[in-house]
């Protein structure tokens, strides 16, 4: 399958952009500064674009059958509105293309409610400082299923992430912002498999879940 990555400079992208060309996919990383893209593969392409221009993202999605987009803003400057900009853009860009296939990655908690689960730590720390980005991350997704009924889309909502190796565990899912009495610690490398997964199964076609392992 031909894919593009957005966010493949990031910590989970780069991950995401390993797990795809050993599965034997075809990538192209879709990045603001190619420069960050070191790696080097027979079936990996490095594409620059501006993810907030239309027309830039629209040319560098040609050819592309899906899209996995692992994309990261910080929380600074507020409010944070790159989830929903880049959404906007990507969005009529993948139309034009033809792709209909996308999976995205936001987090737990997006419904900030939902933090009340996670004991007093998540609630009255974690949250409160990650606000912003949630924030956004939920606007995105409520974009999607307002605007993308013609798109199938799924989003990915791990909780922490770690830089720990794969573990090949099984991943529990729950549509839901949170997977009930489950560990809030998960690999990137691990989010990336479960992502590519994604594409190879209808299961979670136009889908929401939180997952862990």
């Amino acid at each position: 399958m031909k894919i593009a990555v957005l966010g493949a400079t990031g910590l989970t992208g780069l991950q995401v952009v390993k797990v795809a060309l050993e599965q034997g996919h075809e990538v192209s990383a879709v990045v603001r500064n190619p420069s960050n893209i070191t790696q080097q593969h027979n079936n990996l392409k490095v594409i620059e674009a501006n993810l907030f221009d239309e027309a830039s993202v629209t040319k560098a999605l040609e050819g592309q059958e899906a899209v996995v987009s692992c994309l990261g803003f910080n929380r600074n400057p507020q409010p944070v509105t790159g989830y929903t900009n880049s959404a906007k853009t990507l969005l009529p860009a993948m139309r034009k293309n033809n792709i209909s296939r996308i999976v995205l990655m936001t987090a737990w908690y997006t419904d900030l409610k939902s933090a009340s689960h996670g004991g007093f730590l998540i609630n009255w720390l974690l949250v409160p400082f990650l606000k912003p980005k949630l924030t956004n991350m939920r606007e995105m997704e409520v974009l999607l299923e307002e605007t993308a009924q013609d798109i199938n889309y799924t989003v990915v909502r791990p909780p922490g992430l770690t830089n720990n190796p794969p573990t090949g565990s099984p991943v529990k899912t729950q549509e839901d912002f949170v997977v009930d009495n489950e560990s809030g610690r998960v690999s990137r490398a691990d989010v990336a498999d479960f992502m590519i997964s994604c594409l190879k199964t209808n299961l979670y076609d136009r889908k929401m879940v939180a997952m862990t392992l």
